[in-house]
């Protein structure tokens, strides 16, 4: 595959004066340190949205923290998203509980495909926020792959192609009848599926701008979405096959390793995520909030 130098900025940080950042890649993702998220002054999370826009993805060393503090720092990003497949803590509907013991043998994660989290809803969310309590010994990584650059390396002409298409989104190959033998292999987790997910249908831009920086990335999902709006499948299939190849190509990526105490924050606007499972007989706890976005526009 030609993958076209891109045009865009590199991902060194810029200077702060209250945090650390260290890129994790070349292509996104930053560390910050230096940070306490339970005593953060407005300068000082202004600096953290600043590096965030910056890197798609930024990813807070510290110390464990309660579900209560985790939701205090998650509420200042904005409004709790929603999660409609997936049943979080008792009273707190918007925190899931992801974890998988080390009994559990089979080589299944929640979420273990790349893809954008909900995008098949009305306004997907902005941010998701993942809390690490408890790592394996090894394995366990996330990987991150970047819209912007997956979108600025395609030639102009197919750019203006794909600035004219509208992608169709649905729950079904995730939360589908046909998935529910799949999602009963992550036992300790109460995933809903059946009912309104093969139903649920949105359109959204194939291309879409980002609110904050004004770039424009690929809004792609290679879980849920589903189809090109005018086109069969016979047609759309090869559009969406490639992109999501193309988006998910390692010139695009990033990995993080995981720490514990470390807080995860990804845009997915612009960046697609993958969970690696290659930690079998080893326990992996996490929290997850998400935030909610707006409605994806061209």
């Amino acid at each position: 595959m030609l993958i076209r130098a891109a045009t865009a900025k590199t991902n060194a940080p810029r200077a702060y004066t209250r945090i650390k950042v260290a890129p994790i890649a070349g292509t996104m993702g930053a560390e910050i340190s230096g940070v306490d998220v339970e005593d953060l002054s407005d300068e000082t999370f202004a600096e953290i949205n600043t590096a965030l826009a910056d890197h798609l993805a930024v990813f807070i060393l510290g110390r464990t923290l309660s579900v209560e503090a985790l939701e205090r720092f998650a509420a200042r990003f904005g409004a709790f998203g929603d999660d409609p497949f997936i049943e979080g803590l008792p009273g707190r509907p918007h925190v899931l509980h992801v974890r998988k013991e080390a009994t559990e043998m089979l080589p299944v994660v929640f979420g273990g495909l790349w893809h954008s989290d909900w995008s098949f809803l009305e306004t997907p969310p902005a941010y998701t926020i993942l809390h690490a309590r408890e790592i394996p010994p090894y394995g366990g990584d996330t990987l991150y792959a970047n819209g912007y650059l997956a979108y600025e390396t395609l030639s102009e002409e197919f750019r203006r192609l794909l600035e004219g298409m509208t992608a169709l989104h649905s729950a079904e190959r995730g939360y589908g009848e046909g998935m529910k033998r799949v999602q009963s292999f992550i036992e300790n987790m109460t995933i809903k599926t059946g009912g309104d997910a093969s139903t649920r249908i949105q359109e959204h831009p194939l291309v879409r701008t980002h609110p904050v920086t004004g770039r424009r990335a690929l809004y792609v999902n290679p879980v849920y979405t589903v189809g090109i709006k005018g086109l069969d499948e016979e047609e759309s299939a090869p559009i969406l096959q490639f992109l999501s190849r193309h988006m998910t190509h390692e010139n695009f990526t990033a990995r993080f390793r995981w720490k514990e105490g470390a807080i995860a924050i990804w845009d997915n606007r612009c960046c697609l995520h993958l969970p690696i499972s290659d930690y079998l007989g080893h326990r992996r706890e996490m929290f997850r909030i998400t935030i909610a976005g707006e409605r994806p526009y061209l």
